[in-house]
């Protein structure tokens, strides 16, 4: 055993500790923890003074964990705020005369007030770069009667055509005011154009805000804005606006009005008047959901009238969304179809082809990092011909192979592995600590292990033959689990065939009652006796066990619920 002065840093999930869910009644809180009780009290390893003063520590927290979790107002505070919640002074005087249902919404309204002071002193900048590319020498040249074929040069000619710099910064002035100044900067074929804008948008209470508007550009601009939200499922938001050129004044109103229509659905109806658009009216239909987004839109006005159709498939797993779109009107047909793959936590890029009706073939790529995005649009062709469709859809996929081979997979796997060295190098004293804690808690484990797998070999009811947990070698689905049933396993320094995992046979056989094990959706590495030994990497339990003289196994991931014995789990004769 360790020494006297040392103490044990048990984690601070109290239901993981006495293996319990969040929504677990008073009695089966005080039922687990009678059940730990009779495992770690210190009367029963009065014997050795050094086991008595582990179990004295364990069965404290163990204690604290059933105060606090039986205690309604305490049980409230900590699943709202954790452990810190209830270390705060004064909290309890002030919230024991408050129902869990105020102590949630009290610290809801904090954390509101949190974010509106750290939303003050940010600026939200955003930005967008748009460099139209004209590539259309590359597969259809253009010759006129002064040209000289036998004068021209085999080099296609690639031209920027136009730039767009979009640039916006959010100044919040109070908790309900906050200003935005945005920027325009555009270039076309050599004629170039500006605006600044900035408004006021006023927060006039939870169901609605004012926005006003000003700018100067193609002659001064007036704007202002209203947001409303109606009811729970519906909110309208309409803007009117004055524009000062030197032909007159040109009016514009914009009117939308939105309807949930179930929970992933939303209808949209939005009518335009005025301005440099014309007159219209758009109905729009939104589903989205965690494996697809739909949007589809019938517009009718002038000068154009269109149908449109857009579907895209999510695909978490692969970080990656596919995208396919249709849209036909007055102006002609377009196709698009695309995909968008995500390469960071605050990084995407996307590429997508367009494929139109009079527009000919369009290559646009897109790269968008936290709050700034670059867009490229390269013209192709001018008309709809195989070898552009083919450039445009076959090399972008293998430019990203390449790219994610040479660089993007080797600087991906150099930034985990730095990451998972400092986590374990800052991690290193705690987790030794976290190794004499399993050690210890098994120890005084030891006792009710032998009773309680004694009394389940009589009755041939749930017998651990061997539990391991951490880390699976390279390429296996299960850990490496000897067939043969011992009576004296479980530290976690026993013998096993590679690294990272530890021996968990005590704390688990200790679990079970009435040859039945339940163990909760949430991390095994807070369940006494056991510990994080490959902190940062994906962890998994494998049991065998024995129920009415058959062997069984299993293997689950660290955060999957356990309940055993179930039939799918018995290992079948290969005889």
């Amino acid at each position: 055993m360790e020494e006297e002065g040392e103490s044990i840093l048990l984690q601070d999930n109290y239901y993981q500790l006495l293996n319990v869910s969040k929504t677990a009644t008073l009695e089966e809180i005080s039922s687990a923890y009678r059940r730990f009780s009779r495992i770690f009290h210190p009367d029963k390893h009065s014997a050795d003074p050094n086991k008595q003063k582990w179990a004295e520590q364990i069965f404290n927290k163990v204690k604290e964990a059933y105060e606090v979790l039986s205690d309604s107002h305490k049980r409230a505070i900590y699943d709202t705020l954790g452990k810190r919640g209830l270390e705060v002074d004064g909290w309890e005087v002030i919230f024991r005369t408050r129902t869990p249902r105020e102590i949630r919404e009290e610290y809801d309204r904090l954390k509101r007030e949190r974010e509106d002071r750290r939303l003050q002193q940010s600026a939200n900048p955003r930005g967008t770069i748009t460099l139209s590319i004209n590539a259309t020498d590359m597969f259809m040249k253009y010759y006129d009667e002064y040209d000289i074929l036998e004068d021209s040069s085999i080099i296609p000619s690639i031209e920027v055509s136009g730039m767009t710099i979009q640039q916006s910064i959010d100044a919040p002035v109070t908790l309900r005011n906050t200003v935005t100044l945005s920027g325009n900067i555009s270039t076309q074929n050599g004629t170039g154009t500006g605006s600044v804008t900035m408004s006021n948008r006023h927060l006039s209470s939870e169901r609605g805000w004012t926005e006003l508007e000003c700018g100067i550009g193609n002659g001064p601009v007036i704007g202002f804005k209203i947001f409303r939200t109606l009811s729970r499922l519906m909110f309208v938001n309409c803007g009117t606006g004055l524009q000062f050129t030197s032909r007159g004044i040109v009016p514009s109103f914009v009117s939308t009005m939105a309807l949930q229509l179930d929970a992933h659905s939303v209808g949209y109806l939005t009518y335009r008047a005025g301005g440099q658009g014309g007159s219209s009216m758009t109905s729009t239909y939104v589903r989205d959901s965690e494996k697809y987004h739909l949007n589809t839109a019938v517009q009718i006005g002038n000068p154009h009238s269109f149908i449109s159709f857009n579907i895209m498939k999510k695909m978490p797993q692969y970080d990656m969304k596919l995208r396919l779109a249709l849209k036909f009107g007055t102006f002609g047909a377009i196709a698009e179809y695309g995909a968008e793959k995500k390469v960071s936590q605050n990084s995407s890029v996307s590429a997508a082809v367009m494929l139109g009706v009079p527009s000919g073939v369009m290559l646009k790529l897109k790269w968008s990092c936290s709050s700034q995005t670059i867009v490229v649009p390269i013209h192709l062709c001018e008309e709809v011909i195989p070898a552009p469709v083919f450039y445009a859809t076959v090399v972008p996929a293998i430019s990203w192979l390449v790219l994610k081979k040479l660089f993007l997979d080797p600087i991906a796997r150099e930034r985990r592995e730095r990451e998972r060295q400092r986590s374990m190098e800052a991690n290193f004293e705690r987790l030794q600590e976290m190794q004499r804690q399993a050690r210890a808690t098994i120890e005084l484990m030891r006792e009710t292990y032998s009773r309680i797998r004694s009394e389940e070999e009589k009755k041939k009811g749930l017998v651990i033959i061997r539990a391991i947990y951490g880390k699976l070698p390279a390429g296996a689905e299960a850990h490496e689990v000897s067939s043969e049933q011992t009576g004296d396993t479980g530290s976690p320094e026993s013998p096993l065939p590679y690294a990272e995992v530890i021996d968990v046979t005590v704390p688990v056989q200790c679990l079970i009652k009435d040859s039945r094990l339940e163990l909760l959706e949430a991390s095994k590495s807070e369940l006494p006796g056991f510990y994080d030994p490959c902190v940062g990497d994906d962890k998994h339990l494998t049991i065998k066990y024995m129920f009415h003289n058959n062997p069984h196994c299993c293997t689950v991931l660290d955060s999957q619920a356990v309940v055993l014995p179930r039939n799918n789990h018995r290992i079948k004769n290969r005889s």
